[in-house]
């Protein structure tokens, strides 16, 4: 395998680093707390590769999406009790 191949499958690609970035949020001490996070989309992230990470987190069970006017996503969770 080339040196550039090898470069190139290594660097994550739009949807990784937007993932990513998002996935930072909700792992925040500050967003666990509140089980609630406010992500929006940056400029330079591509509406469809949003509108993709947006139905996998709303995949999840105990996930609530709220959208807001401003362009944001209010993402709420809940924990549920272990049995």
């Amino acid at each position: 395998m080339s040196d550039t191949h090898a470069a190139t499958a290594a660097s994550p690609g739009h949807y990784e680093r937007m993932a990513v970035r998002v996935q930072k949020i909700i792992n925040s001490q500050s967003a666990q707390k509140a089980r609630a996070a406010l992500i929006f989309r940056l400029a330079d992230e591509l509406e469809d590769d949003w509108k993709q990470l947006l139905e996998e987190i709303d995949e999840n069970d105990n996930v609530t999406l709220a959208w807001r006017d401003d362009g944001g996503v209010q993402i709420f969770w809940t924990v549920p009790k272990e049995d």
